[in-house]
């Protein structure tokens, strides 16, 4: 079972996902990013600071052309976390719908021509979305991490293959769904 307040307290955590995920920009690897969103003892961070590390020993130009052979080219990579599931199978739209349905609930609109599986939309969401109280939000965040930590499962060890740094991304956020997992429930990697 999620720890609601838990996620809340990483919140900060998905926004930095959310960035590092998206199309490259020059403040995307400001030094300031990092420094924001995670300290030393967060579980993730040994994954993020390698990352980090890694992405800085290239230019932004290489940065945005590795973003792109990664998530746009490569069909094992894709940042769609159904997609490697369901393909383009009838369960994919009934899974787009109800991720649809509940970014609406907790009041996202879902950007035109968006796909409600985009790991970066995930993670925005879980970023800016305000939830603790929500009698809604233990189910739906619950069915909103599965698909990620299922989709993140398939991605990180096609990454991991690829010799790609966005692998140790993955795998860290890999650790902040874990640290979300109330302790008692947690269940073999």
């Amino acid at each position: 079972m999620i720890d609601l307040k838990k996620l809340y307290e990483v919140k900060q955590n998905f926004g930095f996902f959310a960035d590092q995920l998206s199309y490259p920009e020059k403040l995307t690897f400001h030094p300031s990013v990092l420094e924001e969103s995670f300290d030393s003892s967060d579980p993730a961070y040994a994954d993020i600071k390698v990352f980090w590390d890694l992405m800085h020993d290239y230019s932004l130009d290489e940065i945005q052309e590795m973003y792109t052979y990664t998530f746009d080219f490569q069909t094992e990579t894709t940042l769609f976390m159904t997609y490697v599931k369901y393909a383009d199978a009838k369960e994919r739209g009934q899974m787009l719908a109800k991720l649809k349905v509940l970014y609406e609930m907790f009041g996202l609109n879902m950007p035109e021509g968006e796909l409600s599986d985009f790991l970066p939309l995930m993670c925005e969401f879980i970023y800016a979305a305000e939830w603790l109280g929500d009698p809604r939000a233990q189910q739906s965040f619950s069915m909103l991490l599965a698909v990620m930590e299922d989709g993140t499962y398939n991605l990180m060890k096609a990454l991991e293959k690829h010799n790609s740094p966005y692998f140790h991304l993955i795998r860290g956020m890999r650790e902040t769904f874990k640290s979300c997992i109330r302790q008692e429930e947690v269940a073999n990697d």
